[in-house]
This record gives structure tokens, C-alpha cells and sequence, in this order.
């Protein structure tokens, strides 16, 4: 069962969204202010974040926080400049939604978020990963051989080969990866194509200078 975390100021909106969420089959844990935040966001799968609340702007709690865990974070907010959503998924969330809204859209979206990047096995070249178990297998001559990656660099590779052909900045894959912009420095992107370089020579990464990186359409033998 999926853990939500709902921070939402507004009493009747926080206690209407938590039990239709816990109507719903999820596990819900509701705050009200940024300060009780933290010893709830450890155990939380996605949160739904209400931006504006009684003790200030959460968006400059929000880096902070996905520093603690990486999460999917959906802002709630009354605010609808083209130029505050921006800021809001720069900041690091993965959706925003404008109030007033329907719960059954919002419902749509955490399953849309939660739900697993893939379930089925996709290749490149000798490599052939299913995600959903997160294994990766090289096939050379009809000997298939595992392979073992942490959990950051299994999912860098699982993105480069889903987007094959198309040039990631590095600062987007910051945040898709690590589930913010924020991150100290974009040389841990870095570091990481060179792990996955050394340990698939059959990747054809380009670099692409002052932008970021492209992994290369497969080629067919």
C-alpha cells in the first residue's frame, strides 16, 4: 500500500483529501505547516504539497526535503502564472495542479506518478533490462551474463535507453533522477555516465559540451 503525505493548511480540504485517498486504498499521513513536515517525509512514497501555507512559501522548504528522499511531489496552489508553475517544477515537484480541482484528477495523478517506469523488457545491443525487477543481462554468444548497478545509476540507464537519440541537459537529468534541480553540483551527472561508460562500452553516449549527454540510437545488426 502506497503512503501519501498531504501537506495542506486548509482543515476541510486536508481532511476531505485524506479520507477520500484513504477511500481509495492509500495510507495517508496529513500536516498542516512546514515544521512537522520532515519526520513524515521518510516514509512517504509521493506527496501532495499545497504551496502557499500558514507558515510561508513551502517551495523553499522543498529542496531541503527531497535532499532527505528522492520523491514524486504534487503542488496544490491557487497560483496560476505560467511563471509560479515554472518555478514550482524547477524547484523539483513532478505535477501541479491549480485549485479548485477535481479529487478524482488529482487520484489520476499520484497513480499516474506511482506507477511503475515499465514493465516490460526493452534492449540495446547486447543488453537486455526489465525494469520491473531491475536486472540487466548482457548477451554475447548466446552466454547471458548479470549485472548488478545501484539503484541511481539503474535508472539513468533505464532513461538514456528509453530516450534513445535525445540530448538530456544535465541539470534535467538532476531531476529526474535525484527528484530535484537543486542537487550541489551537476558533476555527480557526471560521474555517473563515466560508471555507466566504463561498465557498457556498447553505450554510445555523446557528450554534448555545456549541454549534457545522448545515448544513441541502437544499431541493427
Amino acid at each position: 500500500m502506497s503512503h501519501i503525505l498531504l501537506i495542506e493548511d486548509d482543515v476541510l480540504l486536508g481532511d476531505g483529501l485524506r479520507q477520500y485517498l484513504v477511500a481509495h486504498g492509500f495510507e495517508c499521513t496529513w500536516v498542516t505547516a512546514s515544521h512537522n513536515v520532515e519526520k513524515s517525509w521518510f516514509k512517504a512514497d509521493l506527496v501532495v504539497l499545497d504551496r502557499q501555507l500558514d507558515d510561508g512559501d513551502s517551495l523553499k522548504h522543498l529542496p531541503y526535503w527531497l535532499n532527505l528522499k528522492a520523491v514524486p511531489v504534487i503542488i496544490l496552489t491557487a497560483k496560476v502564472d505560467v511563471e509560479q508553475r515554472v518555478e514550482g517544477l524547477m524547484t523539483g515537484a513532478k505535477d501541479y495542479m491549480t485549485k479548485p480541482f477535481a479529487q478524482e484528477e488529482l487520484l489520476a495523478r499520484i497513480i499516474t506518478q506511482l506507477r511503475p517506469i515499465g514493465s516490460g523488457q526493452i534492449s540495446y545491443q547486447s543488453l537486455t533490462i526489465d525494469p520491473s525487477k531491475r536486472l540487466i543481462k548482457r548477451i554475447v554468444k548466446q552466454q547471458s551474463t548479470e549485472i548488478n548497478l545501484k539503484p541511481k545509476e539503474f535508472q539513468l540507464l533505464l532513461l538514456l535507453i528509453q530516450n534513445q537519440g535525445r540530448v538530456f541537459h544535465r541539470e534535467e537529468l538532476l531531476n529526474k533522477i535525484w527528484g530535484y534541480q537543486a542537487f550541489p553540483t551537476t558533476r555527480t551527472v557526471d560521474n555517473h555516465i563515466l560508471r555507466l561508460r566504463q561498465q557498457f562500452p556498447e553505450l554510445n553516449i555523446e557528450t554534448h559540451r555545456g549541454i549534457g549527454y545522448r545515448l544513441m540510437e541502437a544499431t541493427t545488426s
